[in-house]
C-alpha cells in the first residue's frame, strides 16, 4: 500500500485533522515544525498570537497521537544564519526533540543541515534522520556524500517523472539500507534559478519583516506564469505527480510527501491523493497554488491525457524537440466562463 506523509497546518477548525484520521491507514507520518524554529515554509498562522498557535498545534497533535499516528519533526530551514553551528542552537534543538519525543510517537526528523542530522543521530537513538527535499539531492554521488548523516533522502523533485533516475536511486538506497522519499505535489518551477534565494528569504522572514524593505519577493514562478501564454507550458516546467499517476512510481519510494501546510484547502489535496483521482484545476492541489494566475482558464485534471505521465516517465527529456507536454496542457485547458 502506498504510504503518505502529510503536513499539519495550524488551522482554526479540525476539518483537516478529521480527514487525516479518516485516512490514517494510508498515512505513515504527519510532519510539522515547532515553535520559533524557521522552516521551509512561510509562517502559517496570521490570526492568532505565537503562544495561541503553539497551544493549538499541541491540541491537534494530541488528537492525532491518540489515533496512533507517527510524526516527523522539521528542522528544514535553508539557513540558520549565525546560529548554524552554535552550541545554543543544538541545545534548543535537543530540548525540543526531547519534549516532542516524550509526548508523541516521533519517528523521524527532516533537516537541511548535515550538522543537525549528525546531532540527532548522536543523541537520539531510534529517531531517523531524513534529508530535506530543499537540499535538492538528485544523484547517487549526492546521496553518498551524506550517507553517514542521513537514514533517508528526499529525491530532488525534478526527477519525479524520470523513471530511469528513480530506479537508480532506489537501487542505491536498497544497497545501503537507506530510505527514499518523494514530494508529489510541488507547484514549483523545475530548476528554479531563484529557489535557493527564496528559501533563504523564508528562513529569515522574521528579521526581514522588521526592516524597511525596498522590494517584495513572492517567487519568480508568479512572474513567469503571470505572463500571457505561460499556462501552455505548465506541465512541462513543473514536476508534480497527479493523484491518478502515483501508482506508477509508488513502489520505488518508502513514502510520498504531500505538501499541505499552506495550501488553502488541504482537505481537498488529501482526499484527491487518497482516492487517486481528482476533477478540477490541477494547480489547486499544489504548493504553491497558481490557480488564480490563470483565471478564467484552468488546467482541468480530468482532461489530462492518461498516457501523459506514462510517456514522460520514460522519455528522453528532450523537451525542445518534442512538444508532447505542451500539447497535453493545451488539450486540458478550459475557460470557466465558457462552461
Amino acid at each position: 500500500m502506498t504510504k503518505f506523509t502529510v503536513g499539519l497546518p495550524i488551522a482554526e477548525n479540525d476539518s483537516f485533522v478529521d480527514k487525516i484520521i479518516e485516512y490514517k491507514e494510508k498515512i505513515s507520518e504527519v510532519y510539522f515544525s515547532w515553535g520559533n524554529f524557521p522552516s521551509g515554509r512561510s509562517s502559517q498562522v496570521g490570526y492568532v498570537t505565537p503562544w495561541e498557535a503553539q497551544a493549538r498545534q499541541i491540541e491537534l497533535l494530541d488528537r492525532l497521537n491518540r489515533e496512533g499516528l507517527a510524526f516527523n519533526l522539521l528542522f528544514n530551514a535553508n539557513c540558520y544564519g549565525e546560529r548554524a553551528q552554535a552550541r545554543a542552537l543544538f541545545e534548543e534543538i535537543g530540548e525540543t526533540v526531547d519534549y516532542v519525543a516524550s509526548r508523541y510517537r516521533l519517528a523521524s526528523v527532516t533537516t537541511t543541515s548535515p550538522l543537525i542530522a549528525k546531532f540527532i543521530k548522536n543523541n537520539f537513538e531510534g529517531i531517523k534522520t531524513r534529508a530535506s527535499v530543499n537540499m535538492e539531492i538528485g544523484s547517487e554521488e549526492g546521496f553518498t556524500y551524506l550517507e553517514d548523516y542521513f537514514d533517508g533522502f528526499y529525491m530532488k523533485r525534478e526527477h519525479n517523472r524520470n523513471l530511469r533516475v528513480i530506479k537508480k536511486l532506489r537501487g542505491w538506497c536498497d544497497e545501503r539500507g537507506k530510505e527514499l522519499y518523494m514530494l508529489a505535489n510541488s507547484g514549483c518551477l523545475n530548476n528554479c534559478s531563484a529557489h535557493v534565494f527564496h528559501d533563504n528569504l523564508v528562513a529569515h522572514e522574521k528579521e526581514i519583516a522588521s526592516k524597511d524593505n525596498a522590494y517584495d519577493f513572492t517567487g519568480v514562478c508568479r512572474e513567469y506564469f503571470g505572463k500571457d501564454g505561460r499556462i501552455d507550458s505548465y506541465l512541462r516546467v513543473t514536476n508534480f505527480i497527479r493523484p491518478e499517476d502515483i501508482s506508477l512510481v509508488a513502489e520505488y519510494f518508502d513514502g510520498i510527501k504531500l505538501a499541505t501546510r499552506v495550501n488553502p484547502n488541504p482537505q481537498r489535496v488529501l482526499e484527491a491523493y487518497m482516492k487517486g483521482r481528482f476533477s478540477g484545476a490541477i494547480t489547486s492541489l499544489l504548493e504553491p497554488d497558481h490557480t488564480g494566475l490563470f483565471y478564467p482558464k484552468i488546467i482541468e485534471n480530468s482532461k489530462i491525457d492518461p498516457a501523459w505521465v506514462k510517456t514522460v516517465l520514460n522519455c528522453n527529456k528532450d523537451c525542445r524537440a518534442c512538444g508532447f507536454c505542451d500539447r497535453t496542457t493545451e488539450n486540458a485547458i478550459i475557460k470557466l466562463e465558457d462552461i
